[in-house]
């Protein structure tokens, strides 16, 4: 028996009307980063291996496919995140000496799905600052991201703040090796306490003890008046909570919470991240931060902030669309209803013409009008 129609695991089909539900916040999106001054891009959908997963890249080896080019011979990978490609684009290709804010949409694959109930594919929208290593950079990009999260008209809408300057800042002053570091970055990022008094049992001083509390550092902006009372008076630590101060200003009313153990991305993020979640949803629907060097391999390594969204998990959080109305208008070839159809849809109506043959499928058209000729002129009128 054959199953040719059937598609792989965690991947599937976007039909109507939710494909024009994703089209239409697609546009939306990027009109809203235009006006932001951000310049769209089109990176390709595989590259080789190594400029993927180069510098900011390599937490994403696991996550992307891998294929041998049949041109070359060398190993190619399908993309499992835009951004390095944007890094690379800024870094090689447009060698801007300023600031460049540039956009992007498009499909990323993973590996595997990050839950039960994600796709495989990601329709991936994002922004992306570079050339800018002040605050003030993330301020704009995060400022971006929230006008962008109510563009989508999702539900209870909420971002989540942290900053790895404060896990860097207390394991550079610890002395802890690569591998130690990894593990506790891990069990911070699943909140996994028991693991993390574990790994911190041989860590000198107060050090440990503010890596295990971390975790209940979570809550509105009094908690980096707290953080402060409780973590040790290191610059790193200063710096980071400062900065947290002053995004927690930019107020679009959506809720910003502050989370000093949302930590992702080892070696990738370098200071400020955000983390978008809607509704009841426990996975985040965007995430962005700051990630400096990403371009260094290709020989300029800028500072660089940035978000993206995936438009799957952004469709899903919405209502059920509606399907758009239309116009039916009969097949023919007389001047006066060619005209009139040429007319309707200069308008932006959606106008279907009805082929010979087709009257009984008329519900299958997704009209709620039809246009009729009455006394020489063709009218629209309600469709039964």
């Amino acid at each position: 028996m054959s199953h040719a129609w059937l598609l792989p695991e965690y991947f599937e089909d976007i039909l109507p009307p939710y494909a024009r539900q994703v089209e239409g916040m697609r546009r939306r999106l990027l009109d809203l980063f235009e006006t932001w001054g951000y310049e769209p891009v089109c990176p390709p959908l595989m590259e080789y291996l190594e400029s993927l997963l180069t510098g900011a890249g390599q937490d994403l080896d696991l996550k992307t496919f891998k294929v041998v080019d049949g041109l070359s011979g060398r190993t190619l990978g399908v993309r499992a995140d835009i951004t390095p490609q944007v890094a690379r684009i800024d870094a090689h290709l447009l060698n801007r000496q300023g600031v460049t804010r540039l956009c992007y949409a498009g499909a990323a694959l993973h590996t595997r799905p990050a839950a039960l109930t994600h796709s495989r594919e990601l329709l991936q929208v994002g922004a992306e600052l570079f050339g800018h290593a002040g605050i003030e950079a993330d301020m704009e990009i995060l400022d971006l991201l929230l006008c962008a999260l109510r563009a989508t008209g999702l539900p209870e809408l909420r971002v989540s703040l942290g900053h790895v300057g404060i896990f860097q800042a207390l394991a550079g002053s610890a002395g802890l090796s690569e591998s130690l570091q990894q593990a506790l970055f891990v069990a911070l990022k699943a909140k996994d306490i028991p693991t993390l008094e574990g790994l911190t049992t041989g860590i000198p001083g107060d050090l440990g003890e503010s890596l295990c509390r971390l975790p209940e550092l979570y809550g509105g902006p009094e908690v980096i008046t707290a953080a402060r009372g409780i973590l040790p008076d290191l610059p790193g630590i200063s710096r980071a909570l400062s900065e947290l101060e002053q995004l927690s200003t930019i107020d679009r009313e959506i809720d910003l919470l502050v989370d000093l153990a949302d930590l992702r991305g080892y070696g990738y993020h370098n200071g400020a991240m955000f983390a978008a979640y809607a509704g009841g949803q426990a996975q985040a629907i965007a995430q962005g931060g700051r990630y400096d060097g990403a371009g260094a391999i290709f020989g300029c390594a800028r500072p660089a902030t940035g978000f993206s969204l995936d438009l799957r998990r952004v469709v899903n959080g919405l209502p059920e669309p509606r399907p758009r109305p239309g116009i039916l208008a009969p097949h023919g070839v007389d001047a006066g209803l060619r005209a009139r159809v040429q007319a309707l849809r200069a308008s932006g109506e959606r106008v279907v013409i009805e082929l010979p043959g087709q009257q009984t499928h008329r519900a299958e058209s997704g009209c709620d009008r039809v246009l009729v000729q009455e006394e020489g002129e063709w009218r629209i009128r309600p469709l039964a």
